[in-house]
């Protein structure tokens, strides 16, 4: 489990990401070395999986979101499985997440425009195998988009 010094090293590499671990280790309250230590233990733990960039794709020019939510066809036992590894080689597709109920897989696209995203869904999205049913849901505003841990 957790004691309170990783919590506050947690807390910090969430709050900035790019700190270094003198950075993290003087707003914790301990020495650089020890900090180190707890970091890599944290990352052998399998706790702290790495460091990464958090890119603003609006910023990049792509101004729609769409979140679809499939259905699969399921008479063939590698459905789910074709439907994944095609679904990963389209590189709007920014997530996907699998589901117990009747949705199977949820997909997040994003597109420059509308032009550009209707081409994505008649080219890419519609060519994916076993599509039972799809489900389209237009992103309005995100609301919340918040990955930190409450600790």
């Amino acid at each position: 489990m957790l004691d309170d010094l990783d919590r506050r090293l947690l807390r910090q590499l969430q709050a900035d990401p790019t700190l270094t671990a003198a950075d993290l280790a003087e707003r914790s309250g301990v020495s650089a070395l020890r900090a180190t230590r707890r970091l890599a233990r944290l990352e052998e733990q399998g706790i702290l999986k790495g460091r990464r960039a958090r890119i603003d794709w609006t910023a990049l020019g792509y101004a729609v979101a769409v979140s679809l939510r499939f259905t699969l066809e399921k008479a063939q036992a590698n459905a789910f499985d074709a439907f994944i590894a095609a679904a990963r080689e389209i590189p709007e597709v920014v997530e996907i997440q699998t589901f117990l109920g009747r949705v199977d897989v949820r997909l997040y696209v994003i597109a420059r425009d509308m032009a550009h995203y209707q081409q994505l869904y008649r080219d890419r999205i519609l060519a994916l195998p076993h599509i039972a049913e799809l489900e389209a849901l237009m992103t309005v505003a995100t609301l919340k988009n918040d990955e930190s841990l409450p600790l």
